[in-house]
């Protein structure tokens, strides 16, 4: 069958990025990266990304042909966020994002949608969400098995309900349960073994 691309002796590292911070290590405008959160090994680097206005679980890893893996469409890897949009979606516009909704031409696969009440516990932001008295706002669970750019946030512009917060919550079977922003650490054996079962490959020995 060949040499697996995963081994247990790269690194694989769980961060919780905070909002305003770039899924990167430097930047030539001077705005925050990863770098302020470290020490990380130097040859590390992130599996995927969150835009800056973006929140939650971002895995770093050395292993190149893990990032290719987890990043490969037909994979269908899946990642869960919170979401937090203006006004109360009704079950109509439920439904279409389930469905799914056509943004720039194409239209998303299917993916779970959750509206949550109660809400859920989630750290306070340092720079508080655009906030309208006369406007609720609701909160979303939204699972994915595709990556499109800015895709959520143009999937609930599409129904009409604009996103406010974004909140990585899950990749695959990763959670944040243990971290707070701007925390990191080192996943176990088992973490590592358990996301290499998700994709249905096994890692080197």
């Amino acid at each position: 069958m060949g040499k697996r691309p995963f081994s247990i002796k790269s690194s694989y590292i769980l961060f919780y990025k905070p909002y305003g911070v770039l899924s990167q290590f430097s930047d030539n405008s001077g705005r925050m990266t990863l770098k302020a959160f470290g020490p990380f090994p130097q040859d590390i680097y992130p599996v995927g990304r969150l835009d800056a206005d973006s929140e939650g679980l971002l895995l770093l890893t050395n292993d190149g042909p893990a990032k290719h893996l987890l990043l490969e469409p037909r994979h269908g890897h899946q990642r869960t966020y919170l979401v937090q949009v203006e006004r109360v979606p009704s079950g109509e516009a439920l439904a279409r994002l389930r469905t799914g909704v056509t943004i720039e031409g194409r239209k998303t696969k299917q993916a779970t949608v959750t509206l949550l009440d109660p809400e859920p516990p989630v750290p306070l932001r340092e720079i508080p969400i655009r906030y309208r008295k006369s406007v609720p706002t609701a909160w979303l669970e939204i699972a994915l098995t595709e990556g499109r750019n800015r895709q959520i946030r143009k999937m609930t512009a599409a129904v009409g309900h604009p996103t406010l917060r974004l909140i990585r919550i899950k990749l695959g079977p990763l959670t944040l349960i243990g971290l707070n922003p701007g925390e990191h650490r080192h996943l176990s054996k088992t973490e590592v073994q358990l996301l290499l079962a998700s994709t249905d490959q096994s890692p080197v020995s």
